[in-house]
């Protein structure tokens, strides 16, 4: 059974847009795993329009679950890991301006960067993760960039499900078989949601993790938190 690692990245906008803590990012991934969440996500970003470095360091004391921390490996963002030392870190190419992820990396070209990066990481304990497309010479160079994992950047797939889902997964199978040749793990992440989890999940062989926030926490909103992540953990069944 592939893991539900719940982003609450969006709980914390939801508070950040009034002030004060309500509701309570802390309380909330408490209550996530209670419901059922295997693993709590988090992506700050430098200006703090979500998740907040406070944030980081109060979630880790109290998490009982798999901490994964998503950024751009920014000298600041690796101080912040290396002393918070989650279980795993997901490296993304996004600069720090824009919206939500909407690349993978280039593993060919960045691939000195990443592996000083995730060499730093590892020596720390720390899992490592990496953001990529379906190109498949970037998932071959991922395996020279050492890290554990690769995460495979869904948005494509989701834009495709409703047309054609069998044309939308066909890049992700093989980047999945390619990518367990190597022996690269695997997660998945990015609108993701009820309507094309299950068939995502069924057809990507050894899926180890999906990262789910935006339709998962807006599916609560009609659905009520802990309903929402036991439809989702459903899908991954």
């Amino acid at each position: 059974m592939s893991r539900l690692s719940v982003n609450i990245n969006k709980i914390a906008t939801l508070r950040n847009a009034r002030g004060g803590n309500i509701p309570d990012v802390l309380k909330a991934a408490k209550d996530c795993e209670r419901f059922g969440a295997q693993g709590i996500t988090v992506h700050p970003r430098p200006d703090e329009r979500h998740i907040t470095r406070k944030d980081v360091y109060g979630l880790k004391p109290i998490l009982s679950t798999e901490f994964n921390i998503e950024g751009y490996p920014s000298r600041e963002f690796l101080n912040m890991v290396l002393e918070v030392l989650p279980a795993q870190v997901t490296l993304v190419p996004d600069p720090p301006d824009v919206l939500t992820s909407n690349a993978g990396w280039d593993t060919v070209a960045d691939r000195d960067k990443l592996k000083e990066i995730i060499s730093e990481l590892k020596k720390s304990g720390i899992r490592t993760s990496i953001f990529v497309d379906t190109q498949l010479e970037n998932i071959r160079g991922a395996l020279d960039t050492g890290t554990d994992r690769i995460e495979l950047y869904t948005e494509p797939y989701a834009n495709e499900y409703s047309t054609n889902r069998d044309k939308a997964i066909a890049p992700f199978v093989k980047a999945a078989e390619l990518a367990n040749s190597l022996g690269l793990e695997i997660n998945a992440g990015h609108d993701l949601n009820l309507e094309n989890l299950a068939f995502f999940n069924e057809n990507i062989p050894n899926l180890k993790e999906v990262s789910i926030g935006h339709a998962l926490i807006s599916d609560a909103l009609y659905l009520g938190l802990e309903n929402a992540i036991q439809l989702y953990k459903r899908c991954l069944k």
